[in-house]
């Protein structure tokens, strides 16, 4: 016994490392065999499975060989993102601040979505008071305006809002 070991310590020890050598010369001796039983066992069971054949196919000088299988592979580039930032493309519902939920610019709508046409407004602030209205619209059909940074922009009842310059 070594200084500071058991006996009980040492027993798994020397248990699984007898299992091991056990099953290493097993191993080997399976690897080392011709497969000699295995063939007299064919051979005297009338009732065996034939075993397969190996069919080696060969070219003559004459004939040209088949031309190897080229396998390319092609990573798809993701496509850029628009930075984010304010969109150019908006519901006809809600109020937008200029510059910040929107970009400035020229936009354009098909008009109403209902029979009460389609309602737009600038607007200096948020307010809601008559004071702040910059400019505003009743549209029967198409129409166009031109917002800039800073503005509030109100729509009621339109298609979306596009920007087209």
């Amino acid at each position: 016994m070594g200084p500071g070991r058991s006996a009980r310590r040492r027993g798994p020890a020397l248990k699984y490392g007898a299992v091991a050598l056990v099953s290493l010369f097993v191993g080997v001796g399976i690897g080392a065999s011709d497969g000699s039983a295995e063939a007299g066992k064919v051979a005297t069971d009338a009732k065996a499975e034939p075993r397969p054949t190996v069919t080696v196919t060969e070219t003559t000088p004459g004939e040209p060989a088949a031309a190897p299988t080229v396998v390319k592979t092609v990573t798809a580039q993701p496509k850029k993102a628009e930075p984010a930032g304010p969109a150019t493309t908006f519901s006809g519902e809600g109020e937008y601040l200029v510059g910040e939920d929107i970009k400035p610019g020229t936009y354009r709508t098909a008009g109403s979505e209902s029979e009460f046409g389609c309602y737009w407004e600038r607007a200096k602030d948020a307010s809601g008071e008559f004071g702040s209205i910059i400019a505003n619209n009743n549209l029967e059909g198409p129409g166009r305006v031109t917002l800039n940074k800073g503005e509030y922009f109100k729509t009621n009842r339109c298609q979306e809002w596009k920007r087209v310059g």
